[in-house]
């Protein structure tokens, strides 16, 4: 006989799985990984499927090991290595993209109980500690010629033909600092136009470039109601206001540098994000005041991974505070 299963209200059933969702995910990251093949070539392929084929061995290893049932099927593993590989530079070495999956998914997803019970992102986590880690080969990237030509006067000084293999790098492909680098170093004459930074003609990650691509799937998860707009929409406004009000050049800093790959697919993750939607606010805010502060007032140009992690440390406080009470319930 079953066993009688008691819970609180409300009984609330949906036909959502996590596979569903997660399937749905990886459909709205589909976009940028088109737009990464077309703007750096075909070893923008190559690096996310040894990030998800890695991540995904990974996963069923440590769960062999430790005798725990297989959850590959699930496909957040899948998602981990997609979102690694969209915040490495396509010219990452392919051992260090191996390294950088083992991080997210050993250290800092399964170490911690597997998913649902990570305290932090494990993309972005992965991404800052190879940052640490590798700083030469996570800050060399790679610039498509039509971004270099575009600028005015352009730019041989940060521009370099990069020595490739054809078939693997786009033929017009020069290494050269990303808009956020120019931007920092004052040299904001060599910036692509809007409109080339918008689709994705600039250097930066392999999937972060393209915001026109990241925009098409995030509008994708909220009609299939995966996401909701709180946290996307106050991260990326709280980064447009501050910048206009510091006099940073808003636009170019929303579509600069990674504020919509971490916005949209990062700043809504499940697991590592508040569960209200004035949790979700709260975070988003937190997210972007983190990222203008790590642009604007550090060394380091970018500062989307960071914010995001110091604001999943948080996330249990937020969710302390946003959740609402039960009616005559006691403080817990």
């Amino acid at each position: 006989m079953e066993k009688l299963r008691v819970s609180t209200s409300p009984h609330i059933h949906d036909s959502g799985t996590t596979n569903r969702i997660m399937l749905d995910v990886l459909i709205a990251l589909a976009p940028a990984k088109v737009a990464a093949v077309w703007i750096f070539g075909w070893r923008a392929a190559l690096v996310t499927a040894v990030c998800v084929i890695s991540c995904v061995l990974f996963e069923w290893l440590f769960e062999k090991i430790t005798k725990r049932p297989n959850t590959i099927g699930d496909l957040s593993a899948a998602i981990t290595g997609v979102l690694l590989a969209f915040n490495l530079p396509v010219t990452i070495p392919l051992w260090q993209a191996v390294f950088g999956s083992a991080v997210a998914i050993i250290l800092v997803k399964q170490l911690f109980g597997g998913l649902g019970k990570n305290f932090a992102n494990p993309a972005a986590t992965a991404r800052i500690v190879m940052f640490l880690a590798f700083s030469v080969s996570m800050t060399t990237w790679v610039v498509p010629l039509d971004a270099v030509t575009a600028a005015t006067p352009l730019p041989v000084a940060s521009a370099t033909p990069l020595p490739v293999d054809p078939w693997l790098y786009p033929l017009d492909a020069f290494t050269g600092a990303t808009p956020l680098v120019l931007i920092a170093r004052g040299d904001t004459s060599a910036l692509p136009g809007l409109w080339d930074m918008f689709i994705g003609l600039r250097g930066g990650s392999l999937g972060e470039t393209s915001n026109l691509a990241l925009l098409l799937g995030g509008i994708y998860l909220m009609i299939r109601r995966v996401i909701t707009w709180h946290a996307p929409v106050s991260f990326i406004g709280i980064v447009f206001i501050m910048s206009a009000i510091l006099g940073q050049q808003p636009m170019h800093q929303l579509f600069a540098g990674g504020l919509f790959l971490g916005a949209i697919f990062m700043a809504t993750d499940y697991v590592t994000t508040p569960q209200t939607n004035m949790g979700r606010l709260v975070f988003g805010i937190g997210c972007g005041l983190f990222t203008v502060l790590f642009r604007f007032y550090s060394s380091y140009p970018e500062g989307v991974s960071f914010a995001i992690l110091l604001m999943n440390i948080l996330t249990p406080y937020i969710n302390k505070f946003t959740m609402s009470k039960p009616l005559g319930g006691l403080k817990a």
